[in-house]
């Protein structure tokens, strides 16, 4: 008797169309999409012209704009500037790819505007703050960039249906066998969909806590408590999260080197990326929530030689010891629950992440002698004033002044 599986497969090879060749007729482009690359290509030619001449305007008159801000700002307009001249030529490739029916660059192309969209708006946010951002903006943009990827997947959509379900019945198996979440190419070690990486943040936020509480309370002021929180809501330390999540990307094909090679890297990646943290956080909201000056390779008080071990070492013990451990912590969730429970943590996780910013921005606000504007500023002002912020985030000072805004 034929497996379901066996079943499924054969239904497979039966309705799944011919490789594509030369000539074949392809599914059309929907009129809207077509729209939309319409409207696309001609904002990117009114655009790009206009952003050639902002560039070339910012390099003409470097030297007055720099009598009104100091270099880091001039620097992260002239990158924002960049990233969005940039868009534009992208934006344009799209929409023609778009009219010419090119699913699959398109898609890349989809990939590229959102990994731009990102970069833009964390310059906008060390330029002007929260307060002056157009979030819907960005809300709206994202979400249609991300629906375009998900249609202008290639496959057929009779084959993505079956496909679908025999993908149902591995992950079925693969839940009762304990290997949810391996990569079975053998190429990594673990899948980097965005089940895995979301739950790779969340549990080394948490770890990250841990461990930098027990380590200040230990090691740096012995039997004194100090809440290393890094966001507004939970047991969270972001840094350690995203830090997690960038080691687990860069060493996942490389889980069974040499420990002295996934040391290097894990160290070199924690130090680049806490350096930056410390930067961004800086001349975003004035915010210094570490400073290693004076300590041994310190590089800009930002990170040090010493920390830089430190995220080797955790480096090693996350991808040799943690991460097996923490998939099969994960394959406790019903395999046909962990999507709808990812996606109401997920979203929960990003209320707590705009929260956090929002009441970052206003605290900076206030210490820079500005008053409430908005209800959003209001509230944060009613619940989260200054003497919260300040025993909230115990390991933060913040001085307007160090800031790279423009208001």
């Amino acid at each position: 008797m034929p497996t379901a599986e066996a079943a499924l497969n054969s239904d497979l090879a039966s309705t799944s169309p011919a490789p594509e060749t030369p000539g074949a007729p392809r599914k059309k482009m929907p009129l809207l999409l077509k729209v939309y690359g319409i409207l696309l290509i001609a904002a990117s030619v009114i655009s790009i012209p206009l952003m050639i001449l902002l560039v070339v305007g910012m390099v003409f008159g470097m030297q007055e704009i720099m009598k009104e801000v100091d270099l880091n700002t001039y620097v992260i307009m002239g990158v924002f500037v960049g990233i969005n001249a940039i868009g534009c030529v992208v934006e344009l490739v799209f929409g023609i790819n778009l009219l010419r029916n090119k699913r699959r660059f398109a898609r890349q192309v989809c990939e590229t505007l959102i990994i731009l969209g990102v970069g833009s708006l964390i310059c906008e946010l060390m330029l002007v703050g929260t307060s002056d951002i157009s979030f819907a903006y960005y809300v709206v943009r994202f979400a249609i960039l991300i629906a375009c990827m998900v249609y202008l997947d290639p496959s057929l959509a009779e084959e993505r249906a079956l496909q679908r379900k025999l993908r149902d019945m591995e992950t079925r198996e693969r839940a009762e066998d304990g290997t949810l979440g391996r990569d079975e190419t053998g190429k990594g070690f673990i899948e980097l969909d965005f089940f895995n990486l979301f739950w790779i943040f969340v549990v080394c936020c948490v770890l990250g806590l841990v461990i930098e509480t027990v380590y200040h309370f230990v090691v740096v002021d012995p039997g004194h408590y100090q809440d290393r929180t890094g966001m507004l809501y939970g047991p969270f330390s972001p840094i350690y999260g995203f830090g997690a999540v960038l080691m687990t990307v860069a060493l996942n094909r490389f889980h069974k080197a040499p420990l002295i090679v996934i040391f290097l890297v894990s160290a070199v990646i924690g130090g680049a990326f806490e350096y930056l943290v410390s930067w961004f956080l800086q001349f975003a909201f004035g915010i210094v929530a570490w400073d290693y000056t004076g300590t041994f390779l310190s590089i800009d008080g930002r990170t040090n030689g010493m920390f830089m071990c430190m995220w080797g070492v955790l480096g090693c013990v996350w991808i040799k010891l943690c991460l097996p451990r923490m998939l099969k912590l994960v394959n406790v969730i019903p395999w046909n629950w962990r999507y709808g429970l990812t996606t109401v943590c997920a979203a929960l996780m990003l209320v707590n992440g705009f929260m956090t910013l929002a009441a970052l921005d206003c605290w900076y606000q206030r210490e820079d002698g500005q008053q409430p504007e908005n209800a959003l500023e209001q509230f944060c002002a009613d619940h989260y004033d200054n003497q919260f912020m300040a025993d909230h985030f115990q390991s933060m000072s913040i001085n307007p002044n160090d800031t790279t805004r423009t208001n």
